[in-house]
């Protein structure tokens, strides 16, 4: 962890709480709230986007762990609204294979992937069947926004040989602190049954919010579970993965080495 990250102190518990923060990248806001919190979190940095490699290297310095975070056709919406280098069904294998790479490339620290909007790509064993295997060639793991209930990301990753954790829950499709809020307590209702929990939320315009409810939550969840880096909860052969292809997480990238689904 980085130098500004307060480090737990506390005995650890059983029970690991991971909050990744999605679609950083664009100077969104909120952005400055997230990358100063004093837990450990995860940020997905959107490649080609004007800040992607301020926030990447910004989140790295801090203690914060970085993804890709890989712009994916929607079954609904417009593919404009993906941004550049997204991961579309007309593409052909060796066109994927160019794009994830390059996004890869793109964002400094990554250490895993996961994806921007998706439901329809997170669905089709072709495509997904290509970007991991990328991912299992660059020694990164996948995480499943879980943006399509019958995604299946979780077979294909098990036939290719990489490691893929799923998010349980949102905490932002509305931008009220109420809804955060009553996102948050989800949270503790899954650790009553489970002895971790990944949950997703935004920076943009639930950001601030976001931010804040996840801030005025940490004295409350902190009683029962850890608050860590999505790298904790990523089964054990990722980190064998990424020991056998050389790639250090302190490094940055190169080319050579329940509201709790149905979102986008």
């Amino acid at each position: 962890m980085g130098a500004d990250i307060k480090q737990q102190v506390s005995v650890p518990k059983s029970k690991k709480v991971a909050i990744v923060i999605d679609d950083l990248g664009n100077n969104m806001s909120g952005t400055d709230e997230i990358m100063a919190m004093q837990i450990p979190l995860t940020v997905a940095v959107r490649p080609f986007m004007p800040t992607t490699k301020r926030d990447a290297e910004w989140a790295h310095r801090v203690g914060h762990e970085v993804l890709v975070h890989l712009p994916m056709e929607p079954l609904k919406g417009k593919k404009q609204w993906l941004g550049p280098g997204a991961i579309t069904s007309d593409l052909s294998d060796e066109e994927i294979r160019r794009r994830v790479r390059a996004a890869i490339d793109d964002v400094p620290y990554a250490i895993g992937v996961n994806n921007h909007m998706g439901s329809k790509i997170t669905a089709d064993t072709r495509m997904m069947k290509v970007v991991l295997e990328v991912c299992k060639e660059r020694g990164l793991f996948f995480l499943d926004s879980k943006t399509n209930y019958w995604s299946i990301v979780d077979n294909v990753a098990k036939q290719v040989g990489v490691s893929c954790v799923d998010n349980h829950i949102f905490l932002d499709d509305k931008s009220s602190k109420r809804y955060i809020m009553k996102q948050m307590k989800l949270i503790q209702s899954h650790l009553s049954h489970h002895n971790y929990c990944i949950a997703i939320g935004h920076v943009g315009r639930p950001g601030k919010n976001t931010a804040f409810v996840i801030k005025a939550s940490i004295p409350v969840i902190s009683k029962e579970a850890d608050f860590v880096p999505i790298s904790k909860l990523v089964p054990h052969h990722w980190k064998i993965l990424r020991k056998e292809t050389g790639i250090r997480q302190t490094t940055p990238n190169h080319h050579n080495i329940t509201r709790l689904m149905g979102r986008k």
